[in-house]
């Protein structure tokens, strides 16, 4: 990994006006600074104290950090907590009738939330979840839209104790069947189906179909809220309305008080390859993460509006819609539908409507909202805003520069967060109002986290040399173990050769500033005439030129070079119907990379497409890509694809 070479040559800075340092939970760089130096010098003392400090406890905890038997690790393991209380109770003496969630459904009719609502409801829901058998410590498939109704589950579970599993609702009945059947769910909250775009997405049929699979007899509930009010099949021995076992419960219900290390959720990563991985977090080390990037990254305030566009069936959407914003009393708006949906002004639209301050959301939508009208944003007042973020991948360095002088007209600072399902919340990010930024990198760890770039022997590299990214010390948010298999855990995380660091499976360098730039995931480093090269630097070099609007790049076996590249291109007008202006098109975009890379970074291949394989959260699925650029038949499950139509379109050589 030491020999990964960086060809992206980014020298614009950013730092923070004085106006918002001045404002900032940690201003200035000596504010960074000092947490920082707190953490090196008493690390489990840091940590002890932001939690005793940060988190509402039932009974104090004596210990902080426990690694007796590493690498799982323990925090906070003696002191009891809940997770809910934390988020919803605490509120209800000091500010009751603040709006909690502001939601906007598909066809744009608007209910706002208060705490003293959004508390009843999940004590209602948590009540109607007990009435069922439920308990603490079992498990609870949430299979639903984005929604209110959502984060009640969520939290209700929390409430009770019972560990709740959120499975995206676009994913399949085969992947859905995987998840009961490993968490051994005694039940799933559904719907009837969900609303996007203007389309009716069935939900209700597809846990009948998983159901009907065999082997998920610990289910003894199917909790189905009406949503659509369309017909759905009915099994009166499973099958009970959301509202007729929540309307029938009281107001109140008393938490259940839990250890710290106590499981909050099992969230499974995606399975395209072998079996998904049920990633387990736990109460007290998970609530502190999310609530002191709340404070610290997004530099919250209480007259906030935050919107964070992830659904709650990833993780963004666990740590910043569910648990995050509602823990540090914040104002959020939810988002049941698409970016484009009725057209591609829609968030931008939203932001005036509903005067959102800060707006967190993934380079993918950024860049197809470019395509579809990069001078869409001027047509609305975003005045509003005072922070932007993004997550999910690496932006392109032209991407975070539209997004900084279009979006956040040059005023609001972009919060780049790295971090990953595992991590739980951010773990490097710039701190607003302390950290200069530099367009495509995540800049700096947070305070307290301690990252290093390393060679397959966990020796590290020096500046401007590519090589692993780890985190070399246990810290509260991270993943406990995965579900149900210890030995996988240990094996994909802490691999021997790592020296007991924390293996995020990315591939990075620092730059002579020492910040982080993340090239990729391992796997997707390319190997080209002896040459390891990044994705992303390709990726945003060809993002640069003025013809792209989106580009994913994979590798392909060559006989000579090793790997030859293939660039997957989506133009920001249409793509070319004659083939010899796609040639002069292909043509002009490797000549491109060459002059802004170097002759070894040329693609030998760049096919157009509409739009690139992406999963109804934005990721590019580049394992689909590289099939396609092998030529083989396409054998993964391709049922959370946004868009399943555009690989036909995307097997089309330009010859």
């Amino acid at each position: 990994m030491s020999n990964i070479e960086s060809v992206l040559n980014e020298i614009r800075v950013f730092s923070p006006s004085p106006e918002f340092t001045r404002q900032a939970n940690v201003s200035g760089m000596a504010g960074y600074e000092a947490l920082r130096k707190a953490a090196e010098q008493d690390y489990p003392g840091f940590w002890a104290k932001l939690a005793r400090e940060t988190l509402l406890w039932k009974k104090p905890f004596t210990r902080s950090l426990d690694q007796s038997n590493a690498p799982f690790f323990k925090w906070f393991e003696d002191g009891e907590l809940n997770v809910s209380y934390n988020c919803l109770d605490k509120h209800l003496a000091t500010q009751p009738e603040k709006i909690a969630i502001i939601f906007e459904a598909d066809d744009g009719k608007v209910s706002k939330v208060s705490y003293r609502e959004l508390h009843g409801r999940v004590s209602q829901f948590a009540n109607g979840l007990k009435s069922r058998g439920i308990r603490k410590g079992d498990r609870v498939i949430i299979y639903l839209p984005m929604s209110v109704e959502a984060v009640v589950a969520m939290q209700a579970c929390a409430r009770i104790g019972a560990i709740h599993s959120v499975v995206f609702g676009g994913f399949s009945a085969k992947s859905l069947h995987e998840r009961i059947i490993d968490a051994q769910a005694c039940a799933v909250i559904t719907a009837d189906a969900q609303m996007r775009g203007g389309k009716l997405m069935p939900l209700k049929s597809i846990v009948d179909d998983t159901l009907a699979m065999g082997g998920c007899e610990s289910v003894h509930s199917v909790i189905v809220y009406r949503r659509a009010g369309c017909d759905v099949n009915w099994n009166d021995a499973l099958d009970i309305w959301y509202h007729d076992l929540f309307n029938s419960q009281p107001t109140h219900c008393e938490p259940e008080w839990v250890s710290a290390e106590h499981p909050l959720f099992i969230l499974y990563t995606s399975g395209s390859t072998g079996k998904p991985k049920g990633v387990q977090h736990s109460s007290g080390g998970y609530l502190l993460g999310t609530m002191l990037t709340m404070q610290w990254v997004f530099d919250y305030k209480p007259s906030d509006v935050f919107w964070c566009t992830a659904d709650v069936g990833w993780v963004t959407g666990h740590s910043y819609v569910a648990y995050g914003p509602l823990a540090v009393g914040a104002t959020q708006v939810m988002y049941e539908g698409i970016p484009t949906y009725p057209d591609a002004g829609r968030f931008w639209k939203m932001i005036q409507d509903h005067k959102v301050t800060t707006f967190y959301t993934a380079p993918t939508a950024i860049r197809s909202l470019i395509k579809l009208g990069s001078d869409l944003p001027g047509q609305y007042d975003l005045s509003s805003l005072r922070l932007l973020g993004t997550v999910g991948e690496p932006i392109n360095p032209e991407a975070w520069m539209w997004y900084y002088n279009t979006v956040g007209q040059a005023r609001c600072p972009i919060v780049d967060t790295w971090w990953q399902t595992e991590t739980g919340c951010h773990m490097i990010a710039p701190l607003p109002g302390a950290v200069p930024t530099k367009p495509g990198s995540c800049t700096l760890p947070i305070p307290g986290i301690q990252v290093a770039v390393v060679d397959e022997t966990g020796e590290e590299v020096g500046k401007k040399h590519g090589g692993s990214l780890v985190i070399t010390k246990p810290f509260p948010s991270q993943i406990r173990t995965i579900w149900g298999d210890p030995d996988r855990f240990r094996k994909n995380y802490f691999p021997e050769e790592m020296r007991g660091y924390y293996l995020a499976g990315d591939s990075a360098h620092r730059d002579e500033d020492g910040y982080i730039w993340i090239m990729g995931r391992n796997d997707d480093v390319l190997k080209v005439s002896g040459h390891r090269l990044g994705t992303m630097e390709i990726e945003s070099a060809l993002v640069a030129n003025p013809l792209v609007a989106e580009a994913a790049v994979v590798g392909r076996p060559h006989e000579i070079k090793g790997e030859s590249i293939v660039a997957f291109v989506v133009l920001r007008g249409a793509r070319p119907a004659d083939p010899a202006k796609a040639r002069q098109i292909v043509e002009s975009l490797r000549d491109w990379v060459s002059k802004e890379i170097g002759p070894i970074a040329k693609p030998e291949e760049i096919r157009f497409g509409d739009n690139l394989p992406k999963t109804r959260s934005g990721k590019i699925m580049r394992r689909l890509l590289r099939t396609i650029a092998n030529g083989e038949e396409i054998t993964q499950d391709v049922s959370t694809l946004e868009n399943p139509t555009i690989l036909e379109q995307l097997k089309e050589a330009i010859l």
